[in-house]
C-alpha cells in the first residue's frame, strides 16, 4: 500500500489566478527589496568583521555585570545577549558576547581576546569560553564579495544549463524563480534581523539547487507534453504537466521539511539559522516552481513545432508517491 498525498488523475487548475499570484510573489519581492535597503542584514562577525565569543556559565547570567567588566578595555561597540534553548541544561546558561573590529587591526589581537577573558572571569568564577571567532576588516570585506560572487555565478551557471537543455523562455522563467526564491530569503532575515553569516550563504546556494531541481522537472514535464499534445493550449499542458508532477513535488517537500523542523527544535541555537533558512527556502522554492516559473513560462509562451520526439523526456519523475 502505497502513501498518496494526491490523488490520481487530480486536475487543480493552478492557472485560474496566475496574475494574482505572480502580484502576490511581486509585492513580496518589493517589501523584501525594501527592508533590505532600510534597515540592511543583521551581519554575523564573517561580514562584520570583530569577535564572537561564546560563554556558559552554572550561574545565572547578569549581562550589565558583564558589559561593565569590559567597558575599562575600551573595546567599542560591545553586543551581549543571552542564547536561550529548550535543550539547555537549568545550570546551563550560555551567553554571546560580539565585539566590533578594532580599527587598524588585520587580526583581533590574542591579547586582546586574554584581557576580555579574565574580564569576564573576574566577575563570573564559572564561566567558560565554549567558541572564539575573529575575523579583520579586510578579511570580512573580502568574504563579502566572494559571497556575492558566488550565488550570482551560481544562478548564472543554471541560466546556462537551462537555455541549453529548454528553449530561453524556460531559462527565463526558472532564472527569475530564482532571483525570486534568493530575494524573499535575504528578505525574511532582514526584516527579522537574523543573523546572516556564511553559513546562511551555504544555505542560499543550497536553496538554489533544490528549488532548480523542482523547476526542472517541472519543465521536463512540460516539455514532454508540448510535443505529446500539439494542439492543446499552453495553460493547459502546463496545467496537466504540474498535476502530473504534482505528487512528487510535495513528497519531496514535506520529507525534506520533516528533517529540517526536528533539526530546527533539537539542533540547538547554533545551526538555528541555516536550518531555518532552508525551511524557508523549501517552502519559497515549492512554490515558486509550481507558480512563478511556469507562470513566467506561460506569459513568454514558447515555440510549440518540434518535430522530433524525444520518448524519455520527462518519464523519470512522473506520479513518484514513495
Amino acid at each position: 500500500m502505497r502513501l498518496k498525498l494526491v490523488r490520481e488523475n487530480t486536475s487543480v487548475d493552478f492557472f485560474s489566478k496566475a496574475r494574482i499570484w505572480l502580484g502576490i510573489s511581486l509585492v513580496m519581492m518589493v517589501v523584501a527589496l525594501g527592508s533590505f535597503l532600510i534597515q540592511g542584514l543583521a551581519f554575523g562577525i564573517d561580514f562584520q568583521g570583530g569577535t564572537s565569543i561564546r560563554t556558559q556559565s552554572e550561574t545565572a547570567l547578569d549581562i550589565g555585570e558583564y558589559r561593565n567588566a569590559l567597558v575599562p578595555l575600551e573595546l567599542g561597540d560591545v553586543s551581549i545577549t543571552e542564547v536561550n534553548d529548550p535543550s539547555f541544561a537549568e545550570n546551563q546558561h550560555v551567553a554571546m558576547i560580539r565585539i566590533q573590529a578594532q580599527e587598524g587591526d588585520e587580526r583581533i589581537a590574542s591579547d586582546t581576546i586574554e584581557a576580555i577573558q579574565a574580564a569576564l572571569v573576574d566577575v563570573d568564577p564559572t564561566i567558560t569560553f565554549q567558541q572564539i571567532e575573529s575575523v579583520g576588516p579586510k578579511v570580512s570585506g573580502e568574504l563579502i564579495n566572494t559571497a556575492i560572487l558566488a550565488v550570482t555565478l551560481a544562478v548564472a551557471a543554471i541560466l546556462l544549463y537551462i537555455w541549453m537543455r529548454f528553449e530561453w523562455q524556460f531559462a527565463v522563467g526558472a532564472v527569475l524563480a530564482l532571483v525570486h526564491d534568493v530575494l524573499l530569503t535575504i528578505g525574511i532575515f532582514s526584516e527579522l534581523q537574523i543573523k546572516f553569516d556564511l553559513a546562511i550563504i551555504a544555505a542560499l546556494l543550497t536553496i538554489v539547487g533544490y528549488s532548480i531541481n523542482d523547476t526542472v522537472i517541472v519543465f521536463d514535464r512540460v516539455r514532454e507534453n508540448l510535443r505529446k499534445y500539439k494542439k492543446k493550449d499552453l495553460k493547459e499542458v502546463l496545467n496537466l504537466s504540474i498535476n502530473e508532477t504534482l505528487s512528487r513535488t510535495l513528497m519531496t517537500s514535506l520529507t525534506t521539511l520533516i528533517a529540517l523542523i526536528s533539526l530546527f527544535v533539537l539542533g540547538g541555537d547554533v545551526i538555528r539559522g541555516f536550518v531555518f533558512a532552508m525551511i524557508w527556502g523549501v517552502v519559497i522554492g515549492t512554490y515558486s516552481s509550481i507558480f512563478v516559473a511556469s507562470a513566467i513560462l506561460l506569459v513568454l509562451g514558447v515555440k510549440r513545432d518540434w518535430s522530433k520526439k524525444d520518448p524519455a523526456a520527462g518519464t523519470r519523475y512522473a506520479h513518484i508517491d514513495n
